[in-house]
């Protein structure tokens, strides 16, 4: 339990780096979020892009935990490995996007390394969880036996 503490304020620490670098957009890109990306206007204000990231990232990380605690060990870890590689490929399409649209390139590299940071905090996650070892569970006790049974 400590150590999920200890993650979660290294995480909250990150998306408020996040969130700055996100509120960091280019004068271009800001102006284009007043005008035409109304919706992420938000991103703007440093510390309401960290709680919109750090809500995210508490999302991800109480499906993990679920993952982690309901599933087998080898079953959740295979969970993990693959939402790693899928956090990986969110990071290479958003890299593509950034150098290739047009809109988003003129935002600038830190609103792009704001987002490059929220997929490595989930892929960090998914190490964290993926290495974790699962407590040992108690033996089940057969519910048909019974103290106080009489015949």
């Amino acid at each position: 339990m400590k150590r999920n503490a200890i993650f979660l304020v290294i995480l909250a620490m990150l998306s408020v780096v996040s969130g700055y670098l996100l509120s960091k957009a280019s004068w271009l890109g800001r102006v284009g979020m007043t005008f035409f990306y109304k919706e992420y206007n938000l991103l703007k204000i440093w510390w309401q892009g960290a709680i919109a990231v750090y809500l995210f990232l508490l999302i991800l990380f109480m499906g993990h935990s679920l993952i982690q605690k309901t599933l087998p060990a080898v079953t959740a870890r295979l969970l993990h490995i693959i939402a790693l590689m899928t956090a990986i490929t969110a990071l290479y399409f958003t890299y593509d996007d950034f150098t290739t649209d047009i809109s988003h390139k003129l935002l600038g590299h830190r609103f792009h390394n704001g987002f490059y940071l929220i997929w490595i905090d989930w892929m960090l996650m998914c190490l964290f969880f993926a290495f974790k070892k699962k407590p040992a569970q108690p033996p089940i006790k057969d519910p048909g036996k019974t103290a106080t049974t009489n015949p």
